[in-house]
């Protein structure tokens, strides 16, 4: 099928992946492997490193400074400081945004090196990082750069002789907990708008996929961002991430990741100060296809809604509902389509799915292959690792799937499908809403009144009507039920982190309220 070689040798990679395709790439030189902290590169308090992991061959790519506690509360002391006395909040919304344009104009200029530090440490395509994954991280920058100078409150028409007026005014030092999936997307979907209210914040990247970010905060002290402003402390969930949830000083936390470890985050902070928390969490997104659909246009979509980022997204279609009209002929295509996707060395242009992210996320893949094996669904295809080195994963495909599988009701996290079959437009949006999750959904059709009716029925965050993965900067996304709440992208992502103060004087003889 795909026979993979990939060897480094004085930083360059050279690998084939289908037997006639050669490529050659240079890997970066790890420039940054410490924490950054006020505007200083750092090693962590104690003394510790971790290592991050090239998941193309299991290799260490570097040793990244463990931060901790102390850390964080030298990171949170920098952000306190930049908030509460740095020029960053007081500056005009107009200086902000001229800071946040050259941030991400610096972006741009290092955007091959970027794209390789993401392939490298999370298996993404590096093809799709320059051109899809970095130019978004600058483009969310110009985005609410083009916002900070638009941040206005509203004149109140009072009841009575008041007059009233509100204020929109940055929230503070915020925590930023970012997972391993989309390192330099999430980071900007998340840093940008918080620069632009006028926050001052500290990040903490995945442990698994450090690199990017302590790249950003490199590039933000180029641009003239003040130091304080934006801190990356690197480590794990369970010290570096908990502290900054029960931090006493933080007064809100985003954070994107499993539904598990956001309710932990969300407990801290009511314990802690009672900070503001904004979650996106986990899905098991439902993609109905129906009787009048283009067999081909379905299929391709299926398929990108479970196998694009190797299934490691969390608003990933893994329940893919069929009417039964099309449900034989979809599932053929289906399946030759799975069999010709092509996985390998995410550097090499031909290939469509890289490895998963981790040894552990790639055990965890499989182990839910075999539930659902054990548990009577149909493996279609895939279903196998690949090659002897690396955490590559088939394209799979279950069908006779119940509701009560296990595969049907948790999220996977990989390329794993699960198919099944509905007869009408009411059993499928029960089906679609027989989930503890709402993230996604997707819907292809060529009746409007179909699609209009199961957009408004499917309780979830986004709908997708005859495409999939539709994201866009100004377009709100965010869960409803399990998959968190609080929305990134648009206005609503600047909303976030701001607070409303209203201001109220009376008025005196005047003739008119």
């Amino acid at each position: 099928m795909i026979n993979q070689h990939s060897k480094i040798k004085d930083r360059e990679m050279a690998g084939l992946t289908n037997g006639s395709s050669h490529f050659h790439i240079n890997i970066p030189t790890i420039k940054f492997t410490k924490l950054f902290i006020n505007g200083e590169f750092l090693d962590s308090v104690s003394g510790k490193t971790f290592e991050t992991i090239d998941p193309r061959t299991g290799d260490v790519i570097a040793r990244i400074a463990e931060g901790d506690k102390e850390d964080v509360d030298l990171a949170v002391k920098a952000a306190r400081e930049a908030f509460d006395h740095g020029p960053w909040p007081r500056m005009s919304g107009a200086a902000r945004a001229r800071i946040m344009m050259k941030y991400a104009d610096l972006i741009d200029q290092n955007i091959e090196e970027l794209a390789a530090l993401d392939t490298i440490d999370a298996g993404k395509l590096y093809g799709w990082g320059k051109a899809v994954d970095i130019p978004s991280a600058a483009n969310h920058l110009r985005y609410y750069a083009g916002a900070a100078d638009k941040i206005h409150g509203e004149v109140l028409k009072m009841s009575r002789e008041l007059q009233g007026y509100t204020l929109r005014e940055p929230i503070g030092v915020v925590g930023h907990i970012i997972p391993w999936n989309f390192p330099s997307s999430l980071f900007f979907s998340k840093v940008s708008p918080a620069l632009a209210a006028g926050c001052t914040m500290v990040v903490k990247p995945a442990e698994q996929t450090p690199l990017s970010a302590l790249f950003y905060a490199h590039l933000a002290k180029l641009a003239g961002i003040p130091d304080g402003v934006i801190n990356v402390v690197t480590g794990y969930g369970p010290t570096a991430g908990a502290a900054i949830a029960s931090h006493m000083d933080i007064d809100k936390v985003s954070f994107t990741g499993s539904t598990e470890v956001g309710r932990s985050v969300m407990k801290a902070a009511a314990t802690s100060n009672l900070k503001q928390v904004s979650l996106e969490l986990g899905g098991k997104s439902p993609l109905l296809i129906f009787d009048d659909a283009d067999i081909n246009t379905a299929a391709d979509l299926a398929l990108l809604g479970i196998l694009y980022n190797k299934g490691e997204i969390c608003a990933a279609s893994s329940r893919v509902y069929v009417q039964e009209g099309i449900y034989d002929e979809l599932v053929q295509k289906l399946v030759e389509k799975a069999k010709a996707w092509v996985v390998g060395d995410p550097f090499d242009p031909n290939v469509r799915q890289g490895p998963q992210v981790d040894k552990q996320q790639h055990e965890k893949i499989l182990s839910y292959i075999e539930h659902g094996k054990r548990e009577g669904a149909t493996l279609l295809t895939g279903g196998k690792p690949l090659f002897e080195k690396g955490y590559f994963i088939e394209p799979t495909i279950f069908t006779d799937v119940k509701e009560d599988m296990l595969i049907a009701k948790d999220e996977i996290f990989g390329p794993v499908m699960s198919l099944m079959k509905f007869k009408t437009v009411e059993e499928a949006i029960e089906s679609a809403n027989n989930t503890r999750y709402g993230l996604a959904a997707g819907i292809v059709t060529k009746d409007l009144n179909v699609a209009n009716t199961i957009s408004r029925s499917i309780r979830a965050g986004i709908i997708w009507i005859n495409c999939y993965f539709a994201f866009d900067r100004d377009c709100p996304y965010g869960g409803y039920k399990m998959s968190g709440f609080g929305r990134g992208y648009g206005m609503e992502a600047l909303h976030k982190y701001l607070q409303v103060k209203s201001v109220v004087t009376p008025i005196y003889n005047s003739p008119w309220l």
